[in-house]
């Protein structure tokens, strides 16, 4: 299975998706003209590697900011996380003084069923 590794820009997170560790990274700013059309390829990488996942996968969000459209993909994300059937943790990291961004770690946490680890980091 290929990986997926995509270099961020302003307007869109990297990406570094590893099939073979089972580690799956987004960070940087996720504001794309298109959300939809630049979460699929991430949509149908995650679906693919459901099939043979690894024992333990860890899920690396590292996001400065993300508008509203970005927030229902990445949401779309975990709930195709949570249908594979195995060991997953979601690594939420937000700036410190980044109330909303430690609020929206929380609000995901409360509605998927994956355990959420919230880790405050100086800066992203």
């Amino acid at each position: 299975m290929e990986d997926i590794k995509i270099e961020g820009t302003p307007k869109t997170p990297s990406v570094d998706f590893k099939a073979v560790d089972g580690t799956l990274e987004i960070k940087g700013r996720s504001i794309p003209e298109n959300s939809i059309e630049f979460y699929k390829p991430l949509m149908d990488w995650i679906e693919h590697y459901a099939k043979t996942p690894q024992d333990k996968s860890t899920v690396n969000i590292q996001l400065e900011y993300f508008n509203t459209s970005s927030s229902k993909c990445i949401l779309d994300l975990f709930k195709k996380l949570e249908a594979i059937n195995n060991e997953i943790v979601i690594n939420w990291y937000y700036e410190e003084d980044d109330e909303d961004m430690l609020e929206a770690g929380e609000d995901y946490d409360a509605i998927i069923n994956i355990p959420f680890k919230m880790i405050e980091v100086e800066e992203i």
